[in-house]
């Protein structure tokens, strides 16, 4: 029997709930083409600062932009003033956006400094108008990303979610964590049950579902409509489709083999060439080969030998010889 069923963004049906998370400097086309290939109800674009969209800075348009196999996108956005906010979820519609989501869960200094990502969740005023402004802004459906709260002494996203959905908002997503925990301790999926019971919007659980085993166990402590995974897939863009055949009751789904995973990293190297130019596509590219390769024989010195190459050939090459051998035991 599936544990999960087909939701409504709004308009946008869902098939399948499993959602690719935004992470900035890794979810970029690139990498959610390939993602959504393997198999993923949605992705979500890296989080952009409204006015970063708004001056159409080189880093904003490439945030920007996607892959048309990944339509309907949701294309994520972070701020604190409600016109610059309903002003860059316009530009964004106007560009093709099918989704526009809120970040107000993002914990990073920086961020928040700027009253931005989850500090909104110390100004539930401030949050509230920010939503406001961008539903009434744009015809496409708005949803809205969240942590539990601040701290455990302020937790109050049910709170958050009922506000959202009274303004208009489609859909929420929780971060199974407070602000003050970063990315510390353990993603509580039990809360988001509470998040769920507030709202009659659909609910996405989001926080350490990192296997299939823990999207199982996420869904069924939360009651959540659909889980978001977020670092689980890094170096494994068929997570995703994984959990969604599993969750649908059609078994397990191997890894691909080491032939087709070479063949992805080599794609996903030369589209984040193409993207960024060869200089940045370069230094960009290292993390994601360092995922792939972790936990393979060698990776350890491997990832040193490619992280001081800065010549796109020959690091192709070097990825080329070391899975060699590990395609010719395959074959074998």
């Amino acid at each position: 029997m599936s544990m999960i069923k087909p939701i409504n963004i709004g308009p946008i049906r869902i098939e399948d709930p499993v959602i690719l998370a935004p992470m900035t400097g890794v979810t970029d086309v690139p990498f959610r083409k390939i993602v959504k290939r393997y198999g993923a109800g949605l992705t979500v674009s890296e989080m952009i600062a409204s006015e970063a969209m708004i001056r159409e800075t080189r880093q904003s348009i490439q945030k920007a932009t996607w892959d048309p196999s990944e339509e309907p996108v949701s294309l994520q956005l972070a701020g604190c003033e409600p016109t610059r906010m309903a002003e860059a979820a316009k530009l964004n519609e106007d560009k093709g956006a099918a989704i526009i989501d809120i970040n107000m869960g993002c914990p990073v200094k920086k961020v928040v400094n700027g009253y931005a990502g989850s500090h909104l969740m110390r100004d539930l005023p401030l949050a509230a108008s920010l939503i406001e402004a961008t539903v009434k802004a744009v015809k496409v459906p708005v949803t809205v990303k969240m942590r539990m709260g601040w701290d455990h002494d302020s937790l109050n996203a049910p709170e958050l979610a009922r506000i959202a959905e009274d303004l208009g908002a489609q859909l929420i997503t929780v971060h199974g964590r407070t602000r003050c925990q970063l990315y510390k301790g353990k993603a509580d999926w039990r809360f988001i049950a509470k998040v769920k019971e507030a709202t009659n919007l659909p609910v996405i659980a989001n926080g350490d579902i990192n296997s299939i085993a823990e999207a199982r166990e996420a869904l069924s402590q939360s009651g959540a409509d659909g889980v978001m995974i977020g670092r689980g897939a890094y170096g494994r863009p068929w997570l995703l489709g994984q959990v969604i055949a599993d969750l649908k009751g059609e078994g397990a789904r191997p890894d691909p083999s080491l032939e087709e995973q070479l063949a992805v990293i080599l794609e996903q190297y030369e589209d984040m060439q193409a993207l960024y130019g060869r200089q940045v596509g370069t230094m960009c590219a290292r993390k994601h080969i360092g995922w792939y390769t972790k936990g393979m024989n060698g990776s350890a010195e491997f990832r040193n030998l490619v992280n001081q190459e800065d010549d796109p050939e020959v690091v192709k090459q070097m990825l080329r010889e070391f899975y060699g051998p590990y395609a010719q035991q395959n074959a074998a």
